[in-house]
């Protein structure tokens, strides 16, 4: 009889299940892992709470495929190695390591360009059945065609997990191509939001603003490098940049609240010919002035997608302690405790709620 493991695993919206499965075996090139700690993101809790991109709707099919392992944002110890994956990857069995997000299919015409992040597939960890089960697990397959790194022996595991989040957040700002003596705004000060602000900082702008609507965040901002906190609900933040740049506006804004009115906003306090980048997964429509963008301010916008080439550079900041992601864990869970992990993650005033497969010590 095959050896199992317990794994939270998706059935629907706000039925994820604890379950005994099969323990994974690593095929050819494949690596099992013992799941450290998993991450719950903004994306988690639209599809446990039943977006119609995850699940479908009016009859169209949603990106979630069968009843997968949940979870996207995880690392974790080789235990097994498959035939040839020592040498493909350059690790050994109690090395921590970490898979990017994605598997690239490795044919479609963006993977044969190189550009494997915006995989025509795209599929991410924790959303297929079969194929691409995630990390809530004891264990977890990075497959044939996952792209995995070894991770500083310095990390522990929930920073290991948060190279996910911090990756992602250091390609958005990375397109930004700030330039020192820039004042960039970060607009949302989540969890992918803070990191934005911490790596922004390494162009040595003359200022970086963070906005948000929650003082504990901003506070939190505040302590982590940025030099004017300006929240939504309390300020006019637009003339407030204004303001704080004798009337031109923002030479950067990465747009990273996730709300409705953020691109409208970022498009009004960014200066004639600054730099927009559109980081924000928003669930409904969004209209905006459009002219701003050529007639009136001759833009640069630009979109920000998943982490690609970032890792290692997230990996050697947070060993190096020039990005603290530590003090952005606000609670962490026994696998068993899912419920109350995800009840956290959607209503607490923290920034990441970790879950962790392996338990507390682990």
């Amino acid at each position: 009889m095959s050896e199992t493991m317990k794994a939270i695993v998706m059935h629907g919206p706000r039925d994820y299940r604890l379950q005994t499965v099969p323990k994974p075996v690593p095929g050819p090139g494949e690596i099992l892992i013992r799941t450290g700690a998993v991450g719950l993101c903004g994306s988690d809790i639209k599809c446990y709470t039943g977006a119609a991109l995850f699940w479908g709707e009016d009859g169209r099919p949603g990106y979630v495929e069968g009843t997968p392992i949940a979870g996207h944002e995880f690392a974790g110890v080789v235990v097994e190695l498959g035939e040839g994956s020592a040498e493909k990857y350059g690790v050994a069995v109690g090395d921590q390591v970490i898979a990017e997000q994605i598997l690239p299919c490795g044919t479609c015409r963006f993977c044969r360009e190189g550009s494997y992040w915006m995989c025509e597939p795209n599929e991410i960890f924790g959303f297929k059945q079969g194929r691409a089960e995630g990390g809530m697990a004891e264990y977890a397959i990075l497959p044939a065609n996952a792209i995995v790194h070894l991770v500083d022996p310095r990390l522990s595991a929930v920073e290991a997990a948060y190279l996910e989040p911090l990756s992602c957040a250091i390609h958005a700002v990375d397109r930004a191509q700030i330039k020192e003596g820039d004042v960039v705004v970060v607009a949302g000060v989540g969890s992918i939001g803070l990191c934005m602000m911490q790596w922004a900082r390494e162009f040595r702008p003359k200022m970086v603003i963070a906005i948000g609507t929650r003082p504990s965040r901003l506070e939190l901002a505040r302590r982590l490098g940025a030099d004017v906190v300006l929240n939504v609900r309390a300020d006019d933040v637009v003339q407030a940049v204004r303001d704080l740049t004798g009337g031109y506006g923002a030479d950067v804004v990465i747009e990273a609240t996730g709300g409705l009115d953020g691109p409208q906003q970022a498009l009004e306090m960014v200066r004639k010919m600054g730099t927009i980048v559109a980081f924000s997964s928003i669930k409904e429509k969004v209209l905006v002035n459009w002219n701003l963008v050529g007639d009136q301010k001759e833009l640069v916008v630009r979109g920000a997608h998943l982490g690609p080439g970032c890792y290692p550079k997230a990996i050697e900041a947070v060993a190096e302690g020039r990005i603290d992601v530590a003090s952005l864990v606000s609670s962490q869970f026994p696998m068993e405790d899912f419920d109350a992990a995800i009840d956290a993650a959607m209503t607490a005033d923290g920034v990441k709620v970790m879950v962790r497969p392996s338990g507390l010590d682990a």
